[in-house]
């Protein structure tokens, strides 16, 4: 029979390039008779990344054997350890699956052929952190990062018998770096080819049971339609509202297809909510939806809400009108979507009750719009205690087209915008505007006349109290503007583009995702490595607020001039900060040695949940090292999703959900959405989740003194 070649034989002690192997005199690998090679399966367990100790199992057939003794997923190590394959491609396959179970990423090392041939006798997988990287360092700071090698151990070898059966032979378990968590594993580079077909709910209905054709999605057999007796003709809808009326070239089957779409979210979707107005003559008009991951979203980041109304869908003449936020990456996020057929007021009222309703009727603290009457009075309306803003990006699209020949005047562009985002104050704004307005002779100018009325919504010098989350330099506001364009420009049915908002709803989160692991995996390099105040900030904030906090602390400390006024109480600093090279503007900080009270006259924590950097100076010069807990808002942390389903946090919130049932039943449902969120596609946590709920179910019993079951036990 034949052998291992000599030259594979004299490697096989070696660790690091091949991973760790079992040494010759055991039996397994080196220069040993197949037979013999097959009949043992290594598996090594170790709790530093280091071989401590060696166990065999008896051969892979052979399902009594203690190969199954590993750290972590028992059956999944049991399946790669019995399973036996054809090919070096199922081989590879194989060994994926079970990184991606466990969360790490593999590659492929070397092979070994039969003598004189060149068919492969053994192969060895790694894990992709196995060896270290020329030159590379590793450090607490890198060591976790996905494209640091660690010198990791963790292994698999196949060996081929003459009848072209692979078989695990060696298995090394244990890694000596941190793990992917379930909800992260699907980013994994070598998982990523083994998902790919494995599409979203959103991506399916694309590209499965709702392929576009003729303009109309076709749905799969069986799926519950309204419009499975409706002759799916082209008809032009005529919507009633009196002067408003238009006429809508939308198909009968276009509407029902978009409804069967909707059914079937909320079908696989428990949190999935939609919602349809309805004409005097019962007529469709008006759609809203969201998923549950909006709502979870939602719950933590309500404090600010973007609405925009102004994408047409040119073909049907409806208005395709998003509801977006900012979660603590500073990215976009998906709140909900609406298919409007007119701007009334009536619809705005309609869709923002909607919308109210839908999120548990939590306001915002604000809500930025485009520049629209109708739109303004709607949020007036409902949404009587939160701040309505102008978008800036809407207010300089509108005023390109309104002013004409002074769009090309730096000299004017560089006025209007300091007017609306560059002023310090209500006093700097009336003096910049009547300065513009004499200069460019803009006295009889009727646009902006209306506009400045409206100042209130839209200069930041007179919201400087209120919070806007950044939302107006948050460079994905132009970019969301671009892909709803598209979207509204290339799709033609109702259906095609829910589909499509809904997929872009699953790349932002898919990208938020991305920050959440880079989060865990390491934290932010910090500029100044022994800085005790950034290198708190890099503890609790996520990479990239880090990353404003930073720029802020370097403008403060290293640009920043201070002057410290005298003050009546022992325990209060007041200071005068200028900018080096930004003019003479002064700020003023006032800091409270004794409550660790901060306040500046710029605001920006006000309006940012950051502090400025002239309250960094203020904490510099008084050696403060740390943030101070009262600073540190929760939204942009890494753990801004923490906890939000649980009560307790917060006493009156949990009073409510002692004294109110349908508030209990509320925060009940959403806690368990999520934990089913996170446990879905991935057995073992099922399971786990399976057997607290009836783990918790006979807690409930002994109390009712009811032994009755509510739900079916487990079956793995």
């Amino acid at each position: 029979m034949s052998q291992v070649e000599p030259a594979a034989a004299a490697g096989a002690g070696q660790t690091g390039g091949e991973g760790a192997v079992v040494p010759p005199d055991e039996g397994v690998g080196g220069g040993g008779d197949v037979a013999t090679a097959e009949a043992q399966v290594a598996v090594v367990v170790s709790t530093s990344g280091d071989e401590r100790r060696v166990e065999y199992g008896d051969d892979a057939d052979n399902e009594g054997g203690e190969a199954a003794t590993v750290q972590g997923s028992k059956e999944g190590t049991e399946e790669l350890i019995r399973k036996v394959v054809y090919s070096e491609e199922a081989a590879y396959k194989l060994y994926c699956n079970y990184g991606h179970r466990m969360g790490f990423s593999i590659r492929k090392g070397k092979q070994t052929y039969f003598t004189g041939t060149k068919r492969i006798r053994t192969k060895d997988y790694f894990c992709s952190k196995e060896g270290l990287k020329e030159g590379e360092k590793l450090t607490d700071a890198n060591f976790n990062d996905p494209h640091t090698r660690t010198n990791c151990r963790a292994m698999v070898r196949f060996r081929v018998n003459d009848h072209g059966e692979w078989k695990v032979i060696r298995l090394v378990s244990d890694h000596n770096h941190n793990l992917a968590r379930p909800e992260e594993r699907h980013l994994l580079r070598s998982a990523r080819s083994l998902i790919a077909g494995q599409s979203s709910s959103v991506e399916a209905m694309v590209y499965a049971g709702y392929q576009v054709q003729g303009g109309a999605p076709q749905l799969p057999a069986g799926s519950t339609s309204a419009a499975n007796n409706v002759e799916n003709s082209k008809q032009h809808l005529l919507l009633g509202y009196g002067a408003m009326a238009k006429t809508l070239a939308v198909g009968t089957g276009d509407l029902q297809s978009l409804v069967s779409y909707l059914k079937s979210r909320a079908n696989e979707d428990g949190m999935f909510y939609w919602d349809v107005q309805l004409d005097q003559s019962g007529r469709m008009t008006n759609f809203f939806w969201r998923d549950g991951r909006s709502r979870i979203d939602y719950d933590c980041f309500s404090d600010v809400v973007v609405f925009d109304s102004t994408y047409r869908l040119s073909k049907q003449n409806l208005i395709c009108a998003p509801f977006v936020g900012v979660n603590h990456h500073w990215q976009t996020t998906m709140y909900g979507c609406a298919l409007l057929a007119d701007e009334s007021m009536s619809a705005f009222v309609w869709l923002f009750k909607s919308f109210l309703e839908s999120m548990g009727n939590r306001h915002p603290q604000s809500i930025f719009t485009n520049l629209d009457q109708v739109v303004s009075k709607a949020v007036e309306d409902v949404f009587p205690n939160t701040c309505h803003r102008i978008a800036h990006w809407h207010i300089q699209k509108n005023a390109h087209s309104r002013l004409g020949a002074l769009n090309v005047s730096k000299v004017f562009n560089k006025m209007f915008t300091k007017c609306i985002q560059g002023c310090d104050s209500e006093t700097e704004f009336e003096e910049t505007w009547a300065q513009m307005i004499h200069e460019f002779k803009l006295q009889d100018n009727k646009w902006l006349k209306k506009f400045y009325k409206l100042k209130q919504k839209w200069c930041s010098a007179l919201n400087k109290c209120t919070f806007d989350g950044g939302v107006e330099y948050e460079p994905q506001c132009d970019s969301m503007s671009n892909i709803f364009n598209n979207v509204a420009d290339k799709l033609t049915s109702l259906s095609a583009i829910a589909v499509a908002v809904d997929k872009l709803s699953e790349d932002w989160r898919e990208k938020e995702l991305e920050e959440d692991t880079r989060c865990l995996q390491k934290p932010p390099a910090c500029i100044i490595k022994h800085s005790d105040i950034l290198n708190h900030a890099a503890k609790v904030y996520t990479h990239r607020i880090y990353k404003l906090f930073e720029t802020d602390f370097l403008d403060g400390c290293g640009a920043t001039k201070f002057k410290e006024l005298p003050c009546e109480d022992n325990n209060t600093h007041h200071f005068e900060m200028t900018m080096q090279g930004r003019g003479s503007r002064v700020c003023t900080v006032r800091l409270n040695m004794s409550t660790m009270e901060l306040s500046c006259s710029c605001s920006k924590f006000e309006t940012m949940g950051l502090l400025c950097s002239h309250a960094l100076k203020a904490l510099s010069i008084k050696n403060i090292c740390k943030i101070p807990e009262s600073y540190i808002l929760k939204r942009w942390t890494k753990d801004a999703k923490k906890w939000v389903f649980n009560p307790k946090q917060y006493e009156s919130s949990y009073q409510e959900c002692m004294d109110d049932d349908a508030a209990y039943g509320n925060y009940v449902m959403r806690y368990a959405y999520d934990l089913v969120t996170k446990s879905q596609g991935q057995e073992e946590l099922r399971k786990a989740l399976w057997e607290t709920l009836e783990s918790g179910e006979k807690e409930l019993e002994k109390y009712l003194g009811n032994g009755t079951q509510y739900a079916p036990s487990y079956v793995a």
